[in-house]
């Protein structure tokens, strides 16, 4: 895992880089999605994560989830087509911040059964290609990151 001024990268990992996502592919044709730790960062403490229902079938580009911070509020958006499985809410609603305490871990937003495998992985980097990319922009917008220390805080 590669770590940029506290900002971690795991190169296991694929991402997105224009919507701030990671996707770990799982077996079969599904899929864990979640925000990298830059998104987090950024974003800051979450307040409220709104998530579509399961079964809904989403288009490449299109929001899985709605989430909500003290500085932003946008879309979660999936970078393929894909067929809502799982949401995270129980963990996010026991707390919170699990995203910015374990974005690649417990803080995974969604689970997904990609709808085509053969392309999933054409709009995605990894490996060297993800550490470059996010080093770049760490450096660009002179992001820290960190992980909040709270207790757990329900929603």
């Amino acid at each position: 895992m590669a770590t940029l001024y506290g900002c971690q990268i795991p190169e296991a990992l694929y991402y997105h880089p224009e919507y701030n996502s990671w996707v770990r592919f799982e077996a079969g044709d599904t899929a864990a999605l979640g925000m990298t730790d830059v998104a987090q960062t950024q974003a800051g403490k979450l307040l409220f994560v709104r998530f579509k229902r399961i079964g809904r079938t989403i288009k490449a580009g299109k929001f899985a989830a709605t989430i909500e911070s003290g500085k932003w509020i946008g879309p979660f958006v999936v970078p393929f087509d894909a067929e809502l499985l799982e949401t995270n809410e129980a963990a996010f609603r026991r707390d919170r911040l699990i995203a910015n305490r374990d974005p690649y871990g417990e803080g995974w937003l969604i689970k997904v059964r990609v709808l085509n495998p053969e392309t999933a992985r054409d709009t995605l980097i990894t490996s060297a290609e993800a550490v470059a990319f996010f080093q770049k922009k760490i450096e660009e917008s002179e992001i820290r990151c960190f992980r909040c220390l709270d207790e757990p805080v329900p929603m």
